[in-house]
């Protein structure tokens, strides 16, 4: 703690140091101080000093882990008394390979589930319907109905372990088959934990996997905070991810701001919907990236704590400390990943997994080695998981909370990175809102340009990739990769048209109309989509009938 008489003597030193000759020598070093940036290419001094931290008191502002700002983590012990969850996000092909996948995993001593969709899923399409032609089971597991919902989950004990499942346009129907197969196994709804990812901003953002317009896409979204905080009460109906905006090529300060951004605009849906902020709130959660700049990402994680903590106590007026407290996932990057020379993405992996303990996440996953070649292979992912629990058990980070706390380049990186997101939120805030902004291109314009950017770094070899533009090699490559079930998607199609042929044809009509008519109307349409579920209606069949009251969204060309 700096009183005034400490801080006038450190800037009289500081100013007499400027003088001297040990300056001037220094200035006159070839510093390269083009090299000396972030990820998302902001400067770095040289030396951080009290100087350098907006409040020079900051060892008061700073506060305890597990007090208001929580600028030092969202719990008093954080993982000293409770590991993150060790949640590797996994699915492939059909059900039973990716249930396989899971029970080893589990066996491997991983803590959760993280539940990967194929791109047919992800897009509301039955695996043998036209559009999904080609993409089944390639980037994840395939699920059409309650039945491949049923296998994937098959002797997983739903009431022990927490599950999250990455889906965004379908996520009410996804997340109802889960609710359904878990009540199958006699597991009931409030005992059922876990998240779904349902960030549909960031889809128009970033991801670009949306079905429906904006506004009918966030009213589903509303739905589904709000039937889960009457009957699923320990799971977060919303996991609001900044990882595929990073993904697509934000810098550290937009995928911060983008991401607060578009949780702020959930909590006024949720406000209008009539539900009051503590109500919901205290079951959002996030989802952030963890790049390759160590210090970057721990500022970035820091800053997005203490900036949620105060807008929803001072803007929504939570009263409810829960509701101050963000929560995140944290997964390793994958467009950091390199084809060339794989084994190096272990060291990447390894950093960008200690920047996210060491940031307070409370969950992560880690990507695997050959993830810019293909699925990950039983072994790769295991050296994944295996670089989680080596962080957490031999490391020492986890022996002391924030152990970073009071470092003047982190403080110094935080402040820059709070500063920074409220300047987003003003410009967001001056072209009408999130949903304006993001139909005006405003997001993806600035991602773009940052992408951009940082490809030409690299291009000019300002910025060093290795194995890509520096300690390059041509040995040819020598890791397996993995192989699915040559024989699976015929078996998919064969479970679909099976499960249509001997359901009750007469209640799916019954069921999809009833659906329609929500749609139509103004309730939730949380216990129709559930209904549905419970008669074998499929993923598309009920996609089709909200697509018809809710139409499709064409984004807008923009040049």
């Amino acid at each position: 703690m700096y009183d005034k008489k400490k801080l006038d003597d450190l800037k009289q030193s500081l100013s007499e140091w400027e003088g001297t000759s040990l300056k001037k020598a220094l200035t006159q070093l070839p510093e390269r101080a083009d090299e000396f940036i972030t990820t998302s290419s902001e400067p770095i001094n040289r030396l951080y000093t009290p100087l350098d931290i907006a409040g020079m008191d900051y060892a008061a502002s700073l506060g305890l882990p597990g007090e208001y700002p929580y600028t030092r983590g969202v719990h008093p012990t954080l993982h000293r008394s409770k590991l993150w969850t060790m949640r590797m996000f996994a699915g492939f092909g059909t059900a039973e390979e990716t249930n396989q996948r899971f029970k080893y995993l589990l066996d491997q001593g991983q803590t959760g589930l993280s539940i990967a969709f194929d791109l047919a899923t992800l897009m509301g399409y039955d695996t043998d319907q036209p559009e999904a032609l080609g993409e089944f089971g390639k980037c994840g597991v395939a699920i059409s109905s309650l039945k491949d919902m049923e296998i994937l989950l098959d002797g997983i004990p739903l009431d022990k372990v927490s599950s999250s499942m990455t889906i965004n346009s379908p996520a009410a129907i996804i997340w109802a088959m889960y609710i359904v197969a878990a009540e199958k196994q006699g597991v009931r709804a409030d005992q059922l934990r876990g998240t779904i990812q349902n960030d549909i901003l960031k889809e128009f953002i970033a991801q670009k996997e949306f079905i429906f317009p904006p506004h009918p896409s966030m009213r589903l979204v509303v739905d589904t905070m709000e039937y889960g905080s009457a009957h699923v009460p320990q799971w977060n109906t919303i996991s609001i991810s900044g990882y595929h905006i990073r993904e697509a090529g934000s810098t550290a300060a937009q995928e911060l701001a983008f991401t607060l951004a578009d949780g702020m605009e959930y909590v006024r849906w949720g406000i209008a919907r009539g539900m009051d902020v503590d109500e919901f709130a205290p079951r959002l959660s996030f989802f952030f990236n963890a790049h390759n700049d160590f210090f970057e990402e721990i500022a970035k994680y820091r800053a997005a704590r203490r900036i949620w903590a105060r807008e929803m106590r001072e803007t929504f007026k939570a009263k409810n400390p829960r509701s101050w407290l963000m929560r995140f996932h944290t997964q390793t990057a994958g467009a950091s990943l390199t084809a060339q020379q794989p084994e190096n993405n272990i060291v990447r992996v390894t950093i960008q997994a200690l920047a996210a303990v060491l940031g307070g996440t409370q969950s992560l996953h880690t990507n695997s080695m050959d993830e810019a070649l293909a699925l990950p292979s039983e072994h790769a992912v295991t050296v994944a998981l295996r670089t989680q629990q080596i962080i957490a058990e031999e490391s020492g980070v986890t022996n002391t909370v924030d152990p970073l706390g009071g470092s003047f380049f982190v403080e110094a990186g935080t402040d820059r990175m709070e500063k920074d997101a409220y300047a987003y939120f003003r410009r967001i805030e001056d072209l009408g809102g999130v949903i304006p902004a993001l139909e005006k291109g405003f997001m993806q314009s600035e991602i773009s340009d940052a992408a951009y950017r940082y490809q030409r770094e690299i291009d000019e070899e300002r910025r060093k990739i290795v194995g890509v533009n520096a300690y390059v090699d041509d040995k040819p490559l020598n890791i397996p990769i993995l192989k699915m079930d040559p024989n699976g998607y015929s078996r998919q199609v064969s479970r679909l048209n099976e499960v249509r042929k001997t359901r009750d044809s007469g209640r799916v009509g019954q069921t999809l109309d009833a659906l329609r008519i929500a749609c139509e109307g103004t309730k939730n349409t949380m216990p129709y989509i559930l209904d549905c579920v419970r008669a074998y209606c499929t993923l598309g069949e009920m996609i089709g009938v909200m697509t018809k009251v809710f139409g499709k969204y064409e984004e807008p060309t923009m040049i």
